[in-house]
């Protein structure tokens, strides 16, 4: 409310996304702590009433409180794990289809499908920023910009090569397929980072956004893409039906891909994406996906597992981002 705040747009902005990082703390600690003043108070009260109908009615209460308790408590533990230096900040997650054509191009669609639910549930704001299709079916990638409180230390647990084992619908034989996916996670920088974009290090290309057709599909080279030369980093952005707009987005996400390139050179770790062999195929994966002959998703890094392959496939990853963020941490602590 303090005169003058918003004319200075990007500080401006600093200041509501540091807000609104302490208020993913804040709130759902107050609610716990109101949770459990209900559940003393409920309590009390079951202790005092002679009638066992009412006792029991109170006692059901006292089991719903402390389960929202309980799953709060729970996820702000998990927070307290996050604590890299841009594990608060929104992110960029892309999707490329790697070995096994069609196949894989629709393993790739797949995930996308998958993240977009988890992205919702966890209360996270998305945007499809480019999308390639896929020449039969599916997608050869894509690229979603994901806005909200520790969107990247979630999300980063994802970055690697997924697996897929499964009966082929496009495999007129019902044979058993494996397809290959890889995701990319980086984090969305602010402007007070510095990252050095030379004019001739990059070319700028136009074409037109690509898409089902009708009035969904821009009649003019509004979409970008940027090349960065001496990395062979390359951006793109179609989402907006100005080049201008798109051009901003295409160059914050290049800022954002540099800056995790730099840290990769001095950490001297370039691997830690896609494993040694630095492929989306075979022995590089961090989790596989089984739909046959049994169910199954396993997470190699960590071991977690479940046979509910329906559900993590609509988005509930959440036990496999915890174990990453746990193990992490005990990396991490064992290494100190």
């Amino acid at each position: 409310m303090q005169p003058g705040f918003w004319d200075e747009q990007s500080k401006a902005r600093s200041v509501i996304d540091d807000a609104n990082r302490q208020r993913a703390v804040l709130k759902p600690f107050g609610e716990l702590e109101g949770l459990i003043e209900e559940a003393v108070l409920l309590l009390e009260l079951a202790g005092g009433e002679k009638d066992a109908s009412q006792q029991e009615l109170a006692c059901a209460d006292i089991s719903r409180a402390l389960k929202r308790a309980e799953q709060l408590f729970s996820d702000l533990e998990l927070t307290s794990l996050l604590g890299g230096e841009l594990d608060s900040a929104g992110a960029y997650l892309t999707l490329n289809a790697g070995a096994g054509g069609t196949e894989s191009c629709d393993w790739a669609d797949m995930l996308l499908r998958m993240y977009r639910y988890y992205i919702e549930d966890r209360g996270f704001e998305m945007e499809l920023l480019d999308m390639q299709s896929g020449d039969e079916a599916g997608i050869k990638s894509a690229t979603l910009s994901v806005t909200g409180a520790y969107a990247f230390g979630f999300l980063k647990a994802e970055r690697g090569v997924h697996r897929l084992v499964r009966i082929s619908p496009f495999d007129s034989n019902k044979r058993r397929h494996t397809s290959f996916a890889a995701v990319d996670v980086v984090a969305e920088i602010s402007d007070e980072i510095e990252v050095d974009i030379r004019d001739e290090d990059i070319r700028i290309d136009t074409y037109r956004s690509s898409g089902a057709g009708g009035q969904h599909v821009n009649t003019t080279d509004s979409a970008i893409r940027i090349t960065h030369m001496p990395t062979g980093i390359v951006v793109a952005c179609q989402a907006e039906r100005s080049q201008h707009k798109n051009r901003a987005k295409a160059f914050s996400m290049l800022r954002a891909r540099l800056y995790e390139w730099e840290q990769d050179q001095k950490r001297k770790d370039m691997e830690r994406f896609y494993g040694e062999k630095g492929e989306i195929a075979w022995g590089s994966q961090i989790r596989s996906y089984v739909l046959q002959p049994y169910t199954m998703v396993k997470d190699h890094r960590n071991g977690c597992e479940t046979s509910n392959v329906s559900a993590v496939l609509e988005g509930s990853i959440h036990p496999f981002v915890e174990a990453y963020l746990r193990k992490n941490v005990k990396a991490k602590g064992a290494g100190e």
